[in-house]
Order: C-alpha cells, then sequence, then structure tokens
C-alpha cells in the first residue's frame, strides 16, 4: 500500500515537471491566461508598470560584455538605452525629458479652443497672443477663427507646402510685436496676411513660406528690422507695403504673374534697404516694385539681380521717385541698382558731359586778361546725358550729385581762335574753381585767327556736390580767346 502511494506521488511529480518543462518553452502571460501570440512574453496590468533594471550612467557603461538590446534606464539623463554591438555602442531612446521645454504642437486635428486656450486668454478673447519663450510647430492646415500676434515667438511647420494657416476674414497676423515664421503656407482669403505696428523696436523673420490667394499681403509698419528670405507669392489681389523700417532686407521673393495689383510698395523713412535676388513677373496693370511715395533712405538702399520680367501694359516694373531722380530712371542717389530688366543706377555709372556749339563764324569770347591768371571759359553750354550729375545751374559746369566720393576720369576737346600772335595758351580742368595743375595743355598761336584745338584730361576726386569746369590762361602774348565748340565729358 505504502509502495502504491509512492508511485502515485512519484507520478504526479513527473507530470507536473513535464507541464511545467512545457510551458517554459512556449508563451508566458502575466496578468493574463491569452498572452498575444506575437508575443513570448504578455504583461497586462491596468494598475502597475513594468520596471527595467536602473542605475547610473557609470554603472550602465560598467557592464561587462553588454549583449545585443540589452535594455536599461539610466537614472543620470533619465533615458532608457539600448546597446547596439553594431556600433559598440549604448543607444539613447529619445524621450520629452531632454528635449525642448517650451515646445507647442498644433495639429489639423486639435480643437483650436484647446490647444491655444492659454493663448486666446492671453489675446484678451480677441486674438491668440503667442508665449515670446515657444516654439509652435504647425501640423497640417489649421483655419483660424482668431488673429495671431507672434509676440516675438517662433511659429514653424516643417513643410511649406503641407503645413497652412488660413483665415478666412480680418487680419492672420495683428499686434505690435515681431518674431519668426517659417516653413509655412499663409492664406488670408478676405483679409490681410500681415497687419502690424512694430513700434519701431520690434524684429520680424519671415522665411521659406508661400503667401498664396490672399486679398491683400498687407502692412509690416514700424520695425527695426523685418528679414523676408525666400518666400512665393502666387495668385493675391494686393501686395505688401513696408512702411518706416529701420533695417529691410528681402532675399530671393519670388513674384509670380498671377499676381495683381502692387507686389512690393514702401512708404516712410528707412535706414537701409538691401533687396537681393527672385523675380518679379510683371504683367497687364501690375507694378513689380513702388517708390513712387519718395520714400528716404538715411543710409543706402540696395537692388541687386532681381529679374523684372514680364509684358506689362499700362504697368510697370518700377512707379519710380518722382523727386530726385533722373531723366530714364528711377531711383534716387541713395540706390545702388543692378538687375536684369530696369536701368543700373548707381553712383559707379554716374556720368555727364557738357557742349559748346556755335555755328561757324561765331562763339564766346573769353578775356584772358591779366596774363598769368586763369578764367573759366565763357558761354552757353548744353547737356545731353546727365546722369547723377546736374549743370548746377550755370554754364560750363558739371556737378556730381551722387552719394558716394569717388575718382572720375574728365576728358574733353575745344576749339577755338586765338585773337593774336605770339601767345601761348594754357587749358585745365578745375574742381570747385580751383584749377588742376596737371591737366594743363599749352597751345601756342602763330598768328592771328588761328584755329586751335586743345585735348585735355585728367584723373579728379569728386565728393557730392564738387563740380569741374573748363578755364584757360595766357601764359604769355595779348591774345584772348573765342570759343567755338567745346565737348567734355565725366565718367
Amino acid at each position: 500500500m505504502e509502495l502504491k502511494t509512492q508511485k502515485k506521488i512519484i507520478t504526479t511529480c513527473l507530470l507536473i515537471f513535464f507541464i511545467t518543462t512545457g510551458n517554459l518553452f512556449g508563451q508566458v502571460g502575466i496578468g493574463t491566461v491569452t498572452p498575444d501570440a506575437s508575443s513570448m512574453l504578455d504583461i497586462s496590468s491596468t494598475t502597475q508598470g513594468m520596471l527595467t533594471p536602473r542605475m547610473t550612467t557609470l554603472q550602465r557603461t560598467g557592464i561587462t560584455s553588454p549583449a545585443n538590446g540589452l535594455l536599461v534606464y539610466d537614472t543620470d539623463v533619465k533615458s532608457f538605452y539600448h546597446y547596439n554591438t553594431v556600433s559598440v555602442s549604448w543607444v539613447k531612446i529619445s524621450s520629452q525629458a531632454d528635449g525642448r521645454l517650451k515646445y507647442k504642437l498644433i495639429k489639423s486635428t486639435d480643437v483650436l479652443a484647446t490647444v491655444l486656450a492659454t493663448e486666446l486668454t492671453a489675446g484678451g478673447g480677441s486674438k491668440y497672443l503667442l508665449d515670446s519663450t515657444t516654439l509652435y510647430e504647425i501640423n497640417g492646415t489649421i483655419t483660424l477663427n482668431f488673429p495671431l500676434e507672434l509676440n516675438n515667438a517662433y511659429l514653424t511647420g516643417g513643410d511649406s507646402g503641407e503645413d497652412k494657416l488660413i483665415k478666412g476674414t480680418g487680419d492672420l497676423f495683428t499686434g505690435t510685436t515681431g518674431g519668426t515664421l517659417r516653413l509655412l503656407t499663409l492664406v488670408a482669403s478676405s483679409g490681410n496676411i500681415f497687419n502690424i505696428d512694430g513700434g519701431s523696436t520690434a524684429n520680424l523673420i519671415f522665411r521659406d513660406c508661400i503667401v498664396a490667394s490672399s486679398a491683400n499681403v498687407g502692412l509690416i509698419k514700424n520695425f527695426a528690422l523685418v528679414f523676408v528670405s525666400v518666400i512665393q507669392y502666387i495668385g493675391n489681389t494686393t501686395g505688401i507695403i513696408y512702411e518706416n523700417v529701420s533695417k529691410l532686407l528681402l532675399s530671393n521673393t519670388a513674384w509670380f504673374s498671377n499676381n495683381l495689383g502692387i507686389y512690393e510698395k514702401l512708404v516712410g523713412t528707412f535706414g537701409l534697404i538691401d533687396k537681393q535676388g527672385g523675380f518679379s513677373e510683371v504683367v497687364g496693370t501690375n507694378i513689380g516694385f513702388d517708390v513712387s511715395s519718395n520714400p528716404t533712405i538715411s543710409s543706402d538702399a540696395v537692388l541687386e539681380g532681381t529679374v523684372f520680367t514680364g509684358t506689362p501694359t499700362t504697368g510697370k516694373y518700377i512707379n519710380a521717385y518722382t523727386v530726385g531722380t533722373f531723366a530714364g530712371y528711377n531711383f534716387n542717389n541713395k540706390w545702388n541698382v543692378r538687375c536684369a530688366g530696369i536701368p543700373t543706377e548707381s553712383d559707379a555709372v554716374a556720368t555727364g558731359d557738357i557742349n559748346f556749339d556755335y555755328p561757324v563764324g561765331s562763339g564766346a569770347t573769353t578775356t584772358l586778361s591779366p596774363t598769368g591768371t586763369s578764367f573759366k571759359l565763357t558761354g552757353t553750354t548744353t547737356s545731353n546725358n546727365l546722369f547723377r550729375f546736374s549743370r548746377g545751374s550755370t554754364d560750363n559746369r558739371l556737378q556730381y550729385l551722387g552719394s558716394k566720393k569717388r575718382y572720375f576720369r574728365v576728358s574733353g576737346a575745344a576749339s577755338f581762335q586765338a585773337s593774336a600772335t605770339s601767345t601761348i595758351y594754357i587749358f585745365f580742368i578745375a574742381k570747385n574753381g580751383v584749377v588742376i595743375n596737371q591737366s594743363k595743355v599749352y597751345l601756342n598761336s602763330n598768328s592771328v585767327n588761328d584755329i586751335l584745338a586743345p585735348s585735355i584730361e585728367t584723373t579728379v576726386e569728386l565728393s557730392t556736390n564738387d563740380y569741374i569746369e573748363v578755364f584757360a590762361q595766357r601764359f604769355s602774348g595779348t591774345g584772348n580767346i573765342l570759343t567755338v565748340s567745346l565737348n567734355a565729358v565725366v565718367n
């Protein structure tokens, strides 16, 4: 009887052993009797979690020959790590613990009243006043029911073709502050993209964006700095006005021909302007760049490398200054312009000419008395080509009107009739009424009524409002001169 009992006990133990061994090589479920078919270990709980080994960085890096995929939690950096035997290194598993602390993602599926509740409250219930210390990311198409005030925040998308901010009516961006905008499509169907007055201290960085299908790109006014770079403007009814900006930088902006009205307009006072690259396709009645309000530039303005193209009818590539410019040109002397489609304008290409042109047998007499004294040639002069030069409201004068000091080449030729024999004459170029000695040319009359033709050439440095004239002097003898022609060019 005792033997039979022992056999039963042994049999039962063996049965338990085999069952247990079979489970060890199958699936294991903790907290569940039906582990997932794809898992070796399925842990289920609604009240507890799973703890991996926790250790310091020193302890983690001290593990000997860690296996590929070994997982630990580093208590120093508060992140999970797994070991990669290929790279022979511990790899951090990304987490928000070491990410941005001030970051907000706004997705197309979000309810704005929830995700931007704090910003709407800060904006008094009439606008979203962004947090100046937060980076906001737009994901997808966001249709706004209130305008945004940047408040010096950073607002970005990840793909300017897919991440969009749309405002049906009114202003998309408003307020008195600047900020940064990147990688977005902006649409204001029946309103303004911008209507911002920066109070003369704000900065706005606007780059890598698309502005499309808007009633008005809008107004950016009273800013310390506006930097606009790599922007596409497509299908907008009215363009943008920049007003009273201390530093305006426009880089590679693209205005397509399906825009209407005035693309870019400058109003008020600017410290410096630098518009580089990009293009303006101007057709019909459109205007590419409007300076007809005669904006004041306190320092310098550069317009270079922008391609002006298209076939306007009554429109224009440039709506020019109405004062301070020159015939056939668009800008005043504060501008340096070199673009395809419009005239080049800069101090470097300043030029002017004066001409005496009397009929044969007549001329203008200049009395050269006393001997040894230089006199300005008398006579009526005309000019045919003046750019950043004028005649200075007097004859025989070319006055420089550029804004920067530079060297000029002065060349000219005259024809005159001598009034006495054995007279030596000297011709000079004079700067501001003082002859330039290195420009002097000597001539000698051998008989009364000799016709002489001196050629004069020199280099002279001119600042704004400096002027040059042609002078003559009697070195010896008694003769005067009758000037019948004079042509002088400065460039």
